[in-house]
């Protein structure tokens, strides 16, 4: 098989560049992770099944690497900026839970989404509150960059060259965020610490230099992701939103921390947006699109892992359930051609697939190409002149990138079950026996009349589907 290079885009020279390790024994990735306030909507799993993709493929090139991804419980205000409360104290409140427990909930949510995504590429998962002692250790050396207010400690952007260079603010508008806060110096100043107003205890507050408080937003992603992958790490990712506030604060912190004009991650990756255009996608409209919205419609998790890998994680992507659905009948024929071949594998060796390889291998080097490799797949799943075992044997290569568990995924994995349905899959099975029993006595009476009595209850019998599934649940 050809080794293409790998090539992988920056955000921060907005170009596409050959990926060459700092460490060739180990490529170090940091992923800015969930603010475990809420569950995760569809848009912000975008972002961790990019990660993945990317993850999939350095290892797929033959790097050992080191993922690391964020947990964060402490610090992010309902403003991206420095505005509004904490979101972990505001989820609390209204739930009148403690954070803690706010905090264990959607962790545990978040990771049950990320497994039946097969999000697999994760070393460790790091939590904002574990590291509360290195933080205020990283702010003190920083100190000099900053001036406190009565709010708390902020760094002052102006002592830092090219603040701001990868949203480039001045040309994108990326400003246009930030709100004012009483005693800044310049707009985009923000906070290092921040200190509880006087009269008011926060359920997650610690002692510091500038006061009783807690770390701000920016300064967790720095601590972590330079203690735990060192100064420089390889590649920083995260959402396209990231771009514009936070990753330009991290790297103003970090050029402060190290005095020189390294950024931190020698690149900055980022995925675009899942838009939705019932205004389902944000947490803020109260009802919202997750994970579990897509299962209990009768969609397997998987479903929408390949509808994401069907475009590239630099172009926008439009949510419908259309496009899902699509998805799904998709990941069906793959899985029914899998089933197919397994039941003719002679063990013969016949042909070879060593060209398919070479275009996945192409596909993905060519910045993670996904919408490019998938039709390699489908061209070789139905290439007659390779013997079963063979396709066989070229489709487990295909897993490591693609991650759609297409080794072990059967149909019945797929007859998902939607919230709504009022029949069992039990009772739908057993009902569609008898109606078999009764076209092969040539009863077509009876077997109408239980395809009537399915139809009532919402499921559509599929009687000449092209893919051979004998139901439906209508939703």
């Amino acid at each position: 098989m050809t080794d293409t290079p790998l090539m992988l885009y920056n955000s921060l020279t907005r170009t596409t560049e050959r990926f060459e390790p700092i460490d060739p024994a180990l490529v170090r990735v940091y992923t800015c992770g969930p603010t475990v306030y809420n569950y995760q909507h569809i848009g912000n799993m975008r972002a961790f099944l990019f990660a993945d993709t990317l993850g999939r493929v350095l290892r797929w090139k033959g790097h050992p690497t080191k993922h690391i991804i964020n947990i964060t419980d402490v610090g992010h205000l309902t403003s991206d900026a420095d505005a509004g409360d904490d979101k972990m104290e505001k989820a609390a409140a209204a739930q009148a839970k403690s954070i803690w427990e706010i905090a264990a909930h959607y962790t545990a949510a978040f990771k049950e989404d990320v497994a039946r995504l097969n999000i697999t590429t994760v070393s460790e998962w790091t939590v904002a509150t574990d590291h509360i002692p290195q933080m205020i250790a990283f702010a003190q050396k920083i100190e000099a960059d900053c001036y406190q207010i009565d709010g708390g400690l902020y760094f002052d952007t102006s002592k830092v060259q090219n603040y701001g260079a990868l949203a480039r603010a001045a040309t994108e508008d990326g400003e246009s965020r930030i709100d004012p806060v009483s005693g800044k110096r310049h707009p985009q100043d923000f906070a290092i610490w921040r200190t509880s107003p006087p009269g008011e205890q926060r359920q997650m507050e610690w002692d510091s230099p500038w006061g009783r408080g807690a770390p701000g937003w920016h300064l967790e992603c720095s601590v972590m992701s330079l203690q735990h992958l060192g100064h420089p790490f390889d590649i920083h990712t995260g959402g396209i939103d990231h771009r514009e506030i936070h990753h330009p604060n991290e790297i103003a912190q970090n050029q402060a921390f190290c005095g020189c004009d390294d950024t931190g991650a020698r690149r900055w990756m980022h995925n675009n947006f899942l838009l939705d255009r019932s205004g389902k996608m944000s947490k803020s409209a109260g009802e919202f699109l997750r994970l579990q919205t897509l299962v209990d419609a009768g969609f397997h998790p998987l479903a929408y892992r390949l509808m994401c890998l069907q475009a590239h994680y630099r172009s926008e992507l439009e949510f419908t359930w259309d496009n899902l659905a699509a998805a799904s009948v998709r990941l069906k024929r793959l899985v029914m051609a899998l089933e197919n071949l397994r039941n003719r594998d002679d063990g013969s060796e016949k042909g070879d697939a060593l060209p398919y390889l070479d275009r996945l291998d192409a596909a993905v080097s060519d910045d993670l190409n996904t919408p490019k490799a998938l039709p390699v797949l489908d061209e070789l799943l139905v290439d007659k002149k390779l013997s079963p075992t063979v396709r066989l044997r070229a489709t487990a290569s295909f897993e490591p990138v693609l991650g759609l568990d297409l080794d072990t995924l059967t149909r019945a994995d797929l007859r998902v079950r939607p919230a709504s349905a009022a029949l069992t899959e039990a009772d739908i099975d057993a009902r569609l026996a008898d109606r078999k029993q009764a076209r092969a006595a040539k009863d077509f009476a009876r077997s109408d009349a239980i395809r009537d009595d399915l139809a009532a209850a919402g499921v559509e019998v599929m009687d000449g589907d092209p893919l051979g599934w004998d139901w439906k649940i209508d939703v």
